[in-house]
Order: C-alpha cells, then sequence, then structure tokens
C-alpha cells in the first residue's frame, strides 16, 4: 500500500503538533492525541531490544493518561521546567490491520527554572497511528530512550 503525500503530510502535521503541545505545557490535551484504547510506554533501548515489557512509564487508555496529567496538576511536586522537541523526518510503513507505523528519532531539551537547559533525551518514537474519521491518533507509542540512564524527574510525557 503507497502512502499519499496529502497522509504523510498529515501525519507528519500530528506528529509535530503532539510535540508542540507538550513543549507549549499543553498537557491536558496530551490523552487526546491517542485513541481510547491507546497505550504510552517510555521504554529504555536496552529494555526493547531484549523484549521485555515493562518500562519507566506505562499508561493503557485514555483514562490513565487523563489521571497521570490530572496528578501533574494536583499531586506530583517537582521543579518547574519546559521542554523543546527536535522531530527527526519519519518514516511511515503500512501495518496490517490498515495502519500506520511510524519511527521519528528525537531530542528534547530541558530548560528548567533557572534557565540552565541540557540534552534530557534521545531516542526513538515507534508508533502506530490510526484514521479516525480522517484524524490520524496513536494507538499504540513507545518513546524508546538511547540511555539507560533516567533523570527521577521524567513527570512530563515525552
Amino acid at each position: 500500500m503507497s502512502i499519499d503525500a496529502a497522509l504523510r503530510a498529515r501525519i507528519a502535521d500530528f506528529l509535530a503538533d503532539y510535540a508542540h503541545a507538550i513543549d507549549d505545557g499543553d498537557l491536558d490535551s496530551w490523552p487526546g492525541y491517542f485513541t481510547e484504547a491507546g497505550r504510552y510506554r517510555i521504554i529504555t533501548r536496552e529494555t526493547h531490544d531484549a523484549g521485555l515489557p515493562m518500562g519507566i512509564m506505562y499508561c493503557e487508555g485514555r483514562g490513565m493518561m487523563t489521571d497521570r496529567i490530572m496528578a501533574l496538576h494536583t499531586a506530583n511536586i517537582y521543579e518547574p521546567h519546559s521542554y523543546s522537541h527536535l522531530l527527526g523526518p519519519t518514516r511511515l510503513q503500512p501495518d496490517d490491520d490498515g495502519g500506520w507505523r511510524a519511527r521519528t528519532n528525537f531530542q528534547v531539551i530541558r530548560t528548567m527554572q533557572s534557565g540552565a537547559m541540557e540534552l534530557y533525551a534521545a531516542g526513538k518514537y515507534l508508533d502506530r497511528i490510526v484514521l479516525d474519521d480522517g484524524r490520524p491518533l496513536l494507538a499504540e507509542r513507545d518513546v524508546v530512550l538511547e540511555s539507560r540512564r533516567v533523570d527521577i524527574l521524567l513527570v512530563f510525557p515525552l
């Protein structure tokens, strides 16, 4: 199945919008990028390559994602900071279920309230994307981190 240019552009815009929402602090919109039963997982490359299922962060379904964001607003205590995503080009391939498999390399620069910046995370997004009335949604997102060393201040989705 070939991928037409309009669909490729729609999916690329969708993936950029996802990153921009997080970077702009619009965390309440994050669950809306997923299907109702969507799965989100942050996992190290080492764990991913070993085929192990558990990750650093795991959410199954929009309800669990919404709860995570609600906890950020009401229960979690963390130093204020922001992200800036840098995304590489996305490689798209059709999957057997009528959706799309996507791989997008990323880097996230974190800026602390003091103004200090650091390369916070680097890796790849491995996505399963489906269309819902023509709108792309994530059915699955694995955030595969290159390093197994993860800062304990991982509170925002990547």
